[in-house]
């Protein structure tokens, strides 16, 4: 369900005790519609994720964290500007509307305090976050809208903060009495279905709770207003029991939960679908909307900046493919050298038979076991010899043409080893600092050209880090270039390295200082390599392991690619429960020169 105007309030009080009376202490835009205000107060630090996206609007704390654009935008410093050092003094909202202001006491670069509100519309298409002065102005606004692209309102730096227009036609459902209620619904008996009519006469509710207001009443989502047998009474009760709740402030965070994750959420417990979804009670609302939006919509626009990454990968992956092909299918030809030279023996053997101008010969075939006879092409140009040394030169062009070609189809087969691990990095990258070392790595490998803004050198980002239920630390590499590093270069000898069996994956090591891990250890830290594989859908996957000292690159290979001896296989089941409990440092260690 979209974040309705009632949820939205839940949310609001929710907020309200815990971020008022906190100083905002840094400011983040790590994507066009998203901004994160850092928090440090009272009851300890948090971070405030607000999102004017049109298809994941939203205000809620947040755990998750955002890789940082190059370049801040300029609303980001005009928030910075504006907003660092501001201490948040009110969380204030609307009636009935999705409409979320954060009332603050903002220090100028005098400190001198003044009044400010950054006020977050929740409006579908029109969504946005917009900073107002003491007096309404606007300072600025994510999106700014010209009087000439609506007949309604203008938004724009220093014009009045005027609200969005209400719904037409629509009653609001904090203020409507059971009189007005009956009045409406006496004037739509007609075939139209119970939730219809409540979405349509009434503001601030999502299709969901109308046709929970629908399910309570009568036991179905779907019945009509004319099938209705108690002139509404019911849906009346129902309708008026859930608005006593909201403003009674009794609100609970429920998600609703299928095998594929979290389907929707609400702020009462939802009845209507008997079994067929899973419904789970949450923490806190803000756990709520951080399972439902932020994981998904983080991989969505991960996905998006990666395809044309995926794209480029893709095409030469499939390139190198037909390469092959062609190359197996010269290979098959060279097989067949030996016919050449056999033919130059044959006319060798019956030089003296061969006439001027001849242009087949045939002769006794003397390399067949039947001792049949061969017909054999002639050039009526060349003499004999000539067509005889002809065939020992295809023998010999051939024999040669099948060691090249054999070197080059082993190297191109590594070569698609490489990229096919390469798709599987990108399907795995969970962020923007991903993408852009996979991004490098392939600029190193010659995949893509590098640009001009491109030429600086990045900070190399240290592996994702976690701690066994034994207290023993796991390292795991993100990408190739990363996998190399750890591997070859930082882990001591004496660890033990992980990795699934034929299954392209992170580098996992267990830092052990050179004493056998324990068998929870290695347990976990196979999860670890599972997890982060081609095979994390999969079900039992096999992982090997060795000691380090055992590790070593393969020759001619691409980063990421080793060669290993002495391992030893134990098989598991990806568990991102698991993995998300023991990683450690939110995945960002220190390097690992520095830990082990």
């Amino acid at each position: 369900m979209p974040l309705d105007a009632i949820c939205l309030a839940a949310v609001r009080s929710e907020l309200s005790g815990r971020i008022t009376g906190h100083k905002i202490d840094k400011v983040q835009q790590p994507e066009k519609d998203i901004v994160i205000l850092s928090l440090r107060g009272g009851e300890g630090p948090c971070r405030l994720l607000i999102s004017a996206g049109t298809g994941d609007r939203r205000v809620h704390l947040t755990r998750q964290k955002f890789d940082n654009p190059a370049s801040p935008p300029m609303f980001c410093m005009l928030l910075r500007k504006h907003l660092t050092g501001a201490r948040i003094v009110g969380v204030a909202q609307p009636q009935a509307e999705r409409i979320l202001e954060l009332e603050l006491d903002a220090p100028d670069a005098m400190g001198v305090i003044s009044k400010k509100r950054l006020i977050i519309e929740l409006i579908g298409r029109l969504s946005n976050i917009l900073l107002v002065d003491g007096d309404g102005l606007i300072i600025d606004c994510l999106r700014r809208v010209g009087g000439d692209l609506t007949e309604k309102r203008a938004v724009l730096p220093g014009l009045l903060y005027r609200r969005p227009p209400a719904q037409e036609g629509k009653l609001d459902p904090l203020a409507v009495s059971a009189g007005e209620w009956q009045a409406a619904f006496d004037a739509n008996r007609g075939g139209k279905k119970a939730d219809e009519w409540l979405l349509s006469a009434f503001s601030a509710l999502s299709p969901l709770i109308c046709r929970e207001i629908s399910w309570r009443a009568y036991f179905d989502a779907d019945i009509r207003l004319d099938g209705i047998p108690d002139g509404g009474a019911a849906l009346r009760k129902e309708f008026f029991g859930l608005i006593e709740c909201v403003e009674a402030q009794r609100f609970e965070p429920w998600s609703l939960v299928d095998t594929d994750g979290p389907r929707d959420f609400s702020y009462t417990r939802i009845k209507q679908y008997e079994g067929a979804l899973d419904v789970r009670r949450e923490e806190s609302f803000s756990d709520m909307l951080e399972g439902f939006y932020t994981k998904a919509s983080q991989l969505a626009r991960a996905m998006q900046r990666a395809a044309a990454t995926r794209k480029t990968v893709k095409t030469a992956r499939d390139r190198l493919i037909r390469k092959l092909a062609a190359q197996r299918a010269e290979l098959e030809i060279t097989a067949r050298r030996d016919f050449s030279r056999e033919c130059g023996d044959i006319i060798m053997a019956n030089l003296h038979s061969i006439k001027k101008g001849q242009i087949t010969l045939r002769a006794q075939d003397f390399f067949s076991e039947d001792g049949a006879t061969r017909d054999i092409a002639l050039d009526p140009l060349k003499t004999p010899q000539q067509n005889a040394a002809k065939y020992y030169k295809e023998f010999s062009k051939a024999k040669t043409a099948e060691k090249f070609l054999s070197e080059q189809i082993k190297l191109g087969e590594g070569e698609l080893e490489y990229l096919e691990s390469v798709l599987g990095e990108i399907s795995l990258a969970e962020g923007e600092r991903d993408l852009g070392e996979i991004s490098r790595e392939l600029v190193q490998t010659g995949y893509i050209k590098m640009h001009k803004q491109g030429k600086e050198k990045q900070p190399e980002s240290a592996p994702m880090r976690f701690e066994s239920s034994t207290g023993m630390l796991i390292y795991a590499g993100r990408n190739n270039a990363q996998n190399d590093r750890l591997t070859l270069k930082t882990a001591p000898k004496s660890d033990v390295w992980l990795h699934t069996q034929k299954i392209h994956g992170a580098h996992v090591i267990i830092s052990c200082g050179g004493e056998e891990p324990d068998e929870a250890t290695l347990q976990e830290a196979a999860v670890i390599a599972a997890y982060y594989s081609a095979a994390r859908g999969s079900g039992k996957v096999p992982v090997d392991y060795t000691p380090v000292r055992l590790v070593k690159r393969q020759p001619g290979g691409r980063p990421g690619m080793v060669v290993y001896t002495g391992q030893k296989t134990i098989i598991v089941i990806p568990d991102e429960a698991l993995v998300a409990r023991l990683v450690t440092g939110n995945g960002q260690p220190e390097t690992l020169h520095s830990a082990l």
